[in-house]
């Protein structure tokens, strides 16, 4: 049982639940789900838990943060832990603001193991000189590698780190494949191990009733794999709400692969369809420029009369500045006429939403850091000011993209 929430913790959410309120007011006769309702304002934000990031206990602990933030949707790997961490996150939000709204689930894929979202870092300790000062631990965003030195027996010179070895490595569970461990290695002793998710287990996935969307992953590289991934999955792709594409910008060929990859899916499209337009994947924590490429990106798409229907969603790169590049080059919640697969020749936002992984991640994750390690897996809700803390964090990333009032400092 969640603990009574603080009151400043309610006055937070009665001003983001009127702000929302007010933003769907304009919509009137809107009669779509809230969070197809947010694609068409053009106020949509998705969570990035990561495709290939697979602690729960931090995924529970964003989820709820971010499902109290607001957030329209929370993207996660596909696996059946991971999901139920998610929806337990949910459930727990839920339980401390009973009218907030419940956002969609969705389930990462990749029809190719060249993704750069799939695949885990990996080395092996004991290759490592015990003198080296682990740039590999120091550069890591997820905290997924833990190098400790200890003493091998019969050696007693504590002071003298070549007298020792490294011991530890990479957890696992926590990598979610940015890479940047790889370069920075002195000894060039660290590998990228790629994979593909089972199709299968994404198929028994689909079917369960917490999962709502699906995310599919794609390399731009030819449509081949994708279809085979599309036929694999079958009939399961009809239980979701949302199907959604990843795609990077691989220039003038980027409409017509498009296309190519909605005609696969036209003939089982019962639900909505979107396109993640992935800049520059796993880099919103590095700074102002990494957003460039995401915005570059719209701009592209923009020009372009033959896009094919769907919402448009950006990622790769988003952090605090993708709102400011967004409305720079006109296409913040900017309006057009289109034919979307659910709504026809209505009035829409282009570009229908954020997705924000890395950064929004980073933010809330340096507040769960700050929770004393005898806590072990600890529930934020356990720990009051730190959910303060995380949530007002979460707020001043989804806040402006769903317009709230600006709060006051919790």
């Amino acid at each position: 049982m969640a603990p009574p929430p603080p009151r400043l913790l309610l006055a937070s959410h009665a001003a983001v639940r009127a702000a929302a309120s007010a933003r769907r007011g304009r919509l009137a006769g809107d009669h779509h789900p809230p969070q197809v309702a947010a694609l068409r304002r053009g106020d949509w934000v998705k969570l990035i838990c990561g495709a290939s990031f697979e602690d729960a206990a931090d995924v529970r602990n964003l989820s709820l943060v971010y499902t109290l933030a607001g957030v329209d949707c929370i993207d996660c790997a596909a696996d059946a832990s991971v999901v139920g961490a998610v929806n337990e996150g949910i459930d727990v939000a839920a339980s401390i603001v009973p009218s907030i709204q419940r956002p969609w689930v969705m389930v990462s894929v990749n029809d190719d193991c060249r993704d750069l979202h799939f695949r885990k870092a990996e080395f092996d300790p004991e290759d490592c000189p015990p003198d080296c000062s682990k740039p590999c631990e120091k550069v890591c965003p997820a905290d997924a590698i833990s190098l400790e030195r200890v003493m091998i027996e019969g050696k007693h010179s504590q002071s003298d780190p070549s007298s020792g070895k490294l011991e530890g490595g990479v957890i696992t569970e926590r990598c979610y494949g940015c890479g940047r461990c790889l370069s920075v290695c002195p000894y060039d002793r660290i590998r990228a191990m790629s994979y593909v998710r089972d199709p299968t287990k994404t198929a028994e996935l689909l079917k369960r009733n917490d999962v709502d969307a699906i995310e599919i992953h794609t390399t731009g590289k030819g449509t081949d794999m994708f279809n085979t991934l599309w036929s694999n999955l079958g009939d399961s792709i009809n239980n979701v709400k949302l199907i959604a594409v990843s795609l990077p910008d691989v220039g003038d060929s980027t409409v017509n692969f498009m296309n190519a990859i909605y005609t696969t899916m036209q003939s089982h499209l019962q639900g909505y369809n979107l396109w993640q337009l992935d800049g520059r994947p796993m880099s919103g924590d590095i700074g102002r420029g990494a957003t460039r490429e995401t915005v570059s990106f719209a701009v592209h798409l923009s020009s372009m009369s033959n896009r094919p229907p769907g919402f448009y969603q950006l990622a790769g790169g988003t952090n605090s500045y993708t709102i400011e590049s967004l409305k720079k080059a006109g296409l913040f919640q900017s309006t057009t006429f289109a034919a979307t697969s659910g709504v026809t020749d209505c009035q829409q936002a282009f570009i229908g939403g954020i997705a924000y992984g890395g950064y929004a991640r980073k933010i809330v994750g340096r507040v769960l850091r700050k929770i004393p390690a005898q806590f072990g897996h600890a529930r934020i809700e356990d720990h009051l000011d730190y959910l303060l803390e995380a949530l007002q964090e979460a707020l001043s990333l989804v806040g402006p993209v769903k317009g709230y009032p600006t709060l006051p400092s919790l």
